[in-house]
C-alpha cells in the first residue's frame, strides 16, 4: 500500500497551503494541516507527493481522439483543441488521462508559465512532486450520479461521465442548471416536461459541503429535490481537504507532469548491472544486422539477374521494345492487352451493345465515354428525350446490361444527356 502527502496550493503564493497524508486505499493518515509550503517538507518522509493546484488556472475537458497514449497523442492534442482555446497553443501545456468508457479522453490544459511557477514554488520549498493535479479531480466521478463539492466560493461538479466543471460564486442550483440537470424556470412546466429535458443526465445528486454551507443552501436543497429524484448531502467535518486527498491518492486525476515536464529516468544506473549482457546483446545485434545486409545484397543480385532474364524474353517476343525496370507492370499491361483482365470483357461487351443502340438511333451522337469500377458513363446528344429513351431500352435489350438516364439538359434544339451503363447483378 502506497502512502502520499497531498498538498493543496492556494490561488495566491502568499496564502497558506493545506496538506494531509493519505494512502492508496482511500484512507487519511491524520487530520489536515495548513501553513507555509516549506513546513510541509517535514511531513513527507518516505511518502510520494501529490500536489493539487487551483482548477481556475487549469482547463479540464475531454476530446474524442483515436489515439490512446504516448507521444502521438501529446502531439495531436493541441490541434484537436486549438479552436476552443483563446491562447496560442505554443504557450500551453497539454496532459491527457486514460480514455473513459464513453470513448473520450480527458485532458488538462495549463499555461507553461503557470505550471513553471508552481514547479518553482515547490523547488524553493525543497519539495519534489510525483504528480501535479487540478484540485477539481479530487471530486470523485460516480457513474449515474451528479457529484458536487462546495469549497469556499467554488462549486466543483461532475455528472459521473464527461462533464466536469468548476464554478465561482454560484449556488448549487445554479451549478446544476449550468450543466442542464435543473430547469430554473420549472415552475411554469409540468413534471413530465422537466423529466424529458434532463433524460441525458443522472437524477441523483451527491453533495459534499460543510455544516455552514448545508444550512446556507437549505432553499436550494428543497428546490433541487422537487425536480430531481434525490439529493444526498454529506457534511465535511474537517473541510474539503480530506475528501480531495483520498480521491487523488487512489489514482484519480490527470498528472500535469507529462511530456517535457515528465520525470527523467537515470538509465545509466539501471544498466550498470547489465553491462556485460548488454555488450553481448549489442554484438549479437551487429552480427544479425550484418547477416541481414548480406542477404539483402544477395537478393538484389538475384533480382537483377531475373530482371535481365525477363528483358531478354520480353525483347524476343516484342523486338525493339526498350528494357523495363518494372516487369510486373509490363505483365499486367500484356494481360489487359489480350483481354485477360476482369474488367476488359465487360467494357467491350457494353460498348458493343451501345454501338447497336446508336445504330438504331442514327440522329444521336456520343460526345464522351468514361469507364470506372464496372460502370460506363456516356455523354449523348439527341434531338429529343424520346430518342434517349430508345437508346436506353436498346442497351438493355439483351438482358446483360442496364442503362439509366442520369441527367438531361436542353441545349437549343438538342438534348444533352448522361447515360450510365452497368452490368445487371453488379
Amino acid at each position: 500500500m502506497s502512502e502520499y502527502l497531498v498538498i493543496r496550493l492556494a490561488e495566491h503564493p502568499d496564502q497558506q497551503a493545506h496538506w494531509i497524508a493519505a494512502d492508496s486505499s482511500g484512507a487519511t493518515q491524520g487530520p489536515p494541516v495548513s501553513g507555509m509550503l516549506s513546513e510541509a517538507k517535514a511531513d513527507i518522509g518516505n511518502r510520494e507527493v501529490i500536489v493539487l493546484v487551483p482548477s481556475a488556472e487549469v482547463l479540464t475537458t475531454s476530446v474524442d481522439i483515436p489515439l490512446r497514449a504516448g507521444a502521438k497523442l501529446q502531439a495531436a492534442l493541441p490541434y484537436a483543441l486549438e479552436e476552443y482555446l483563446a491562447d496560442d497553443i505554443d504557450k500551453l501545456h497539454f496532459a491527457a488521462g486514460p480514455r473513459r468508457a464513453s470513448g473520450k479522453t480527458p485532458v488538462s490544459v495549463v499555461s507553461h508559465e503557470r505550471l513553471a511557477k508552481w514547479i518553482d514554488m515547490l523547488a524553493k520549498a525543497d519539495i519534489h512532486a510525483s504528480s501535479i493535479i487540478a484540485d477539481s479531480y479530487g471530486l470523485a466521478r460516480i457513474p449515474g450520479t451528479i457529484s458536487m463539492l462546495l469549497t469556499g466560493d467554488q462549486v466543483f461538479i461532475n455528472d459521473g461521465g464527461d462533464i466536469e466543471l468548476v464554478m465561482q460564486d454560484v449556488s448549487p442550483s445554479d451549478a446544476l442548471a449550468a450543466i442542464g440537470a435543473l430547469d430554473q424556470g420549472a415552475g411554469s412546466e409540468s413534471e413530465s416536461d422537466r423529466e424529458a429535458d434532463a433524460t441525458a443526465l443522472p437524477r441523483h445528486v451527491l453533495v459534499y459541503c460543510t455544516a455552514g454551507d448545508e444550512e446556507r443552501y437549505q432553499q436550494d436543497w428543497i428546490a433541487i429535490r422537487q425536480q430531481l429524484d434525490s439529493v444526498d448531502v454529506k457534511l465535511l467535518a474537517d473541510g474539503s481537504m480530506p475528501r480531495l486527498a483520498v480521491t487523488v491518492a487512489t489514482g484519480a486525476g490527470i498528472n500535469l507532469l507529462q511530456g517535457v515536464y515528465g520525470a527523467q529516468k537515470e538509465y545509466a544506473g539501471l544498466l550498470k548491472p547489465w553491462k556485460v549482457a548488454a555488450t553481448l546483446l549489442l554484438a549479437l545485434g551487429i552480427i544479425g544486422i550484418a547477416a541481414k545486409a548480406t542477404d539483402y545484397y544477395l537478393l538484389l543480385r538475384q533480382e537483377a539477374q531475373l530482371q535481365q532474364m525477363f528483358n531478354t524474353e520480353y525483347q524476343q517476343i516484342l523486338p525493339g521494345v526498350p528494357e523495363t525496370n518494372d516487369p510486373a507492370r509490363v505483365v499486367e499491361s500484356l494481360r489487359r492487352r489480350v483481354g485477360s483482365a476482369d474488367s476488359a470483357p465487360v467494357f467491350l461487351q457494353s460498348m458493343e451493345q451501345l454501338s447497336r443502340a446508336m445504330q438504331q438511333n442514327g440522329e444521336a451522337q456520343i460526345v464522351a465515354i468514361s469507364y470506372r469500377a464496372g460502370v460506363v458513363d456516356v455523354r449523348v446528344v439527341a434531338p429529343n428525350v424520346a430518342m434517349l429513351d430508345s437508346i436506353q431500352r436498346a442497351v438493355g435489350q439483351n438482358g446483360q446490361f442496364r442503362a439509366t438516364i442520369q441527367s438531361t439538359d436542353q441545349d437549343g434544339e438538342m438534348v444533352n444527356s448522361r447515360i450510365q451503363i452497368q452490368e445487371i447483378g453488379r
